[in-house]
């Protein structure tokens, strides 16, 4: 069984910084693609950042210049280093990840959702 768990969400003052943290657990023989998507109230669910196995990434334009995604594969963790937050950046964060599983068959790939983590921002 996979487990992807976020961490790091706050109350933040505009202008302000916090780092968020991804980290799956569980029969993980690889773990492909992850990314950030927020959620606010009322709104779809949307792409914040993604990034490859090999570092590659993108971002959304609300947030290039201001947020960073990374990863540490050796720890199964991604990151997401927020700075010049603004009170628009206010929602639930959840982390993506396509993780190749150990089953008993051998290993299967599948796509796993964290529970998010609340990020708030007030002006």
């Amino acid at each position: 069984q996979v487990q992807l768990v976020e961490s790091g969400g706050d109350l933040v003052q505009a202008g302000g910084s916090l780092r968020l943290s991804c980290a799956a657990s569980g029969s993980i023989h690889s773990i492909n693609d992850m990314a950030w998507y927020r959620q606010a109230p009322e709104k779809q669910r949307e792409l914040v950042a993604d990034i490859t196995r090999s570092g590659r990434s993108s971002y959304a334009d609300p947030v290039k210049g201001r947020f960073t995604i990374s990863r540490d594969n050796t720890k199964n963790t991604m990151y997401l280093q927020m700075s010049s937050l603004k009170p628009e950046d206010t929602a639930v964060y959840y982390c993506k990840a396509d993780i190749r599983a150990w089953t008993t068959l051998g290993t299967a790939v599948d796509t796993y959702w964290g529970q998010g983590t609340q990020v708030t921002v007030s002006s």
